[in-house]
């Protein structure tokens, strides 16, 4: 393959990430007057999404907590944030640890001023089939503690703080909740369906309060979540860093959901389409098992 060759591939490639993921525009301006002095929790703060948002929040007059299960990096981040605008507080919890996220609802509640923004950003993915989940049930456990019941127990307990301050909790979601759902994502899309509906559901009461909500619906995002998936390696992905700047945007213009422009025609084909995925999916697995087992 000769150099002009690679750097055609490399234009090709931008110019798709650009028209599926359109740059997006931040008024600094507004963004820095609604964050001034505000309180910003983060969960799943150490490492993709969660640690590109911190640091493009750092040059702000704010109060950023960090949560995230990796103390050391956690650390690194308050020393390099620190050296900017920012103040930060950092603890380390695993969330799908009800006892360790009490101690967060203690630190938290022990706050002078409560906490303004809840971004509830941690989460895991896991993509297996059935028969190799036979004896796996803690899968199912462990994506539900992280996805659904973790930051339904941290907004509960939360509420008061943000309707006193009039606050803000922003959700990171997936497309897949909005879609029809796929073979061996069974654990990880209920999951993430869970809090997405309860979140929805719960969201008018909320807003009622004075407690602005938003999505983000995300396709895939390069991050450590998709790095077990090799088929998703080569696929188009979302930034962390684009996916971070979508979520300064909605901070400041109480955006009730983000979703990117082309999903519209994924839930269509959903709909239309259903019957014919149902029927012809089975036998495309039934497909692969026997060649599988031939081979």
């Amino acid at each position: 393959m000769t150099i002009r060759t690679k750097k055609e591939l490399l234009c090709i490639s931008l110019v798709w990430q650009n028209f599926l993921f359109p740059p997006v525009y931040l008024n600094e301006k507004k963004l820095r007057s609604e964050l001034q002095g505000k309180t910003i929790l983060i969960t799943g703060a150490s490492f993709g999404i969660g640690e590109k948002l911190a640091y493009q929040l750092a040059d702000l007059n704010i109060h950023l907590i960090l949560v995230a299960r990796t103390e050391e990096k956690l650390l690194t981040m308050k020393k390099e944030i620190e050296g900017k605008a920012a103040k930060v507080s950092v603890f380390q919890a695993d969330l799908r640890n009800s006892e360790e996220i009490q101690e967060l609802l203690t630190f938290i509640h022990k706050l002078p001023g409560g906490i303004d923004f809840l971004v509830s950003n941690a989460g895991i993915s896991i993509r297996r089939s059935l028969n190799n989940s036979l004896d796996r049930y803690h899968d199912v456990t462990r994506t539900m503690a992280i996805n659904y019941l973790a930051p339904v127990q941290l907004l509960l307990s939360v509420i008061p703080l943000l309707e006193k301050n009039q606050g803000h909790v922003i959700n990171i979601s997936t497309i897949n909740v909005l879609l029809i759902p796929f073979p061996y994502w069974a654990a990880y899309q209920a999951s993430k369906t869970a809090f997405d509906t309860w979140f929805r559901s719960a969201a008018p009461e909320l807003n009622a309060m004075g407690i602005s909500t938003t999505t983000i619906y995300l396709p895939l995002v390069k991050t450590r979540m998709i790095l077990p998936t090799p088929a998703y390696q080569k696929l188009p992905a979302m930034s962390p860093d684009h996916v971070g700047r979508i979520i300064c945007k909605a901070m400041y213009t109480k955006s009730r959901k983000y979703r990117p422009w082309w999903l519209i025609f994924g839930q269509f084909a959903s709909i239309i389409f259903r019957g014919i995925w149902e029927l012809s999916t089975p036998a495309i697995l039934r497909k692969r098992r026997n060649d599988k087992n031939n081979g």
